[in-house]
């Protein structure tokens, strides 16, 4: 398998207050981790910034124009939510990460990698169409899936998400598109207290599994093995967008899931499983939570890893 990995220093530089846990370090810890030899075959790529008719495929004219009339220029914050918050590198950083992702979807489409990861800070499956939340400020998953769409005729997409935290930003933006769907497991109650199983979407095309807190990896893998990959192959997706978040693991401080660096690995093959035998395995991964650093620089290896050769993970 051929995986791109696309990163910028941007995304290293995008500033929140001291104590936050969505730190700058966090970029750095998942760069380290691929640095690794075993990752020499990955194709790396510098995240372009996305146009903005792109980041309009999921949000409209007002929200871009709110993050852009927000966006501090040369110190200090801007406070989008209680806990998002912009400093003067903050809104090229989510434009690259939005424009990695439009990127990573062209790349795979016209067959120069089977798939790719995206080391993108800030985060994006908590942003709804008209406002940032929750450390997101675009929603990067959401826009590549819909760009797929709209630039290389996919007729149906997925986004599947595996973070601690339920991507109510990805659901909200979907819960009415017949063509796209969104499958999450994540612990509840939890912030931010979407995520209902009984939550469909007006057809039928959004499934959630919630977890209680303190369940691990065969409860993670229940979930996914008897709920939500059928359902996604029963979709059959023209293409597979991830939202790759890692606060589950037991490390992490803002979850309380106590999976591991396997069980991430393994839902990565099982999807990656899904996407061969629907959508020719085309998959592209965005980075979400994750705030443990030596968690997430682990556990992100492990997905990369199985993205780039699934059939070597046990």
């Amino acid at each position: 398998m051929t995986t791109l990995l696309y990163s910028h220093s941007d995304f290293g530089q995008h500033e929140v207050p001291p104590g936050h846990p969505e730190r700058q370090s966090r970029y750095g810890a998942v760069e380290a981790a691929l640095s690794h030899g075993d990752f020499d075959d990955l194709i790396r790529r510098a995240a372009p910034e996305a146009a903005w008719d792109r980041i309009a495929l999921a949000h409209p004219q007002a929200h871009i124009d709110l993050v852009r009339a927000k966006a501090p220029q040369d110190e200090g914050w801007a406070q989008l939510d209680p806990d998002t918050f912009m400093g003067p590198h903050s809104l090229s950083a989510a434009r690259r990460g939005a424009g990695a992702a439009v990127a990573a979807v062209d790349a795979v489409m016209a067959g120069e990698a089977d798939n790719a990861f995206i080391i993108a800070r800030p985060p994006g499956h908590h942003a709804e169409q008209d406002r940032a939340m929750g450390f997101c400020v675009f929603n990067n998953a959401a826009i590549a899936a819909l760009h797929a769409q709209a630039a290389h005729g996919c007729a149906r997409v997925a986004v599947v998400d595996f973070d601690v935290h339920h991507g109510n930003g990805t659901q909200a933006i979907f819960w009415d598109r017949e063509t796209a769907f969104f499958a999450s497991s994540h612990e509840w109650p939890q912030y931010p207290g979407t995520g209902k199983q009984s939550d469909r979407g007006l057809h039928d095309q959004i499934a959630n599994q919630p977890l209680a807190r303190g369940e691990g990896g065969q409860a993670f893998r229940r979930a996914w093995g008897e709920r939500l990959l059928p359902a996604l192959s029963d979709f059959a997706p023209d293409f597979i967008v991830i939202s790759a978040g890692f606060d589950g693991h037991a490390a992490d401080p803002l979850g309380g899931l106590q999976l591991v660096e396997e069980d991430f690995a393994w839902v990565t093959v099982e999807i990656s499983a899904i996407a061969r035998d629907t959508c020719a395995g085309r998959i592209i991964s965005v980075l979400e939570g994750g705030y443990d650093l030596d968690a997430l620089g682990k556990s992100a290896a492990a997905h990369v890893k199985a993205l780039a050769s699934p059939g070597q993970i046990g």
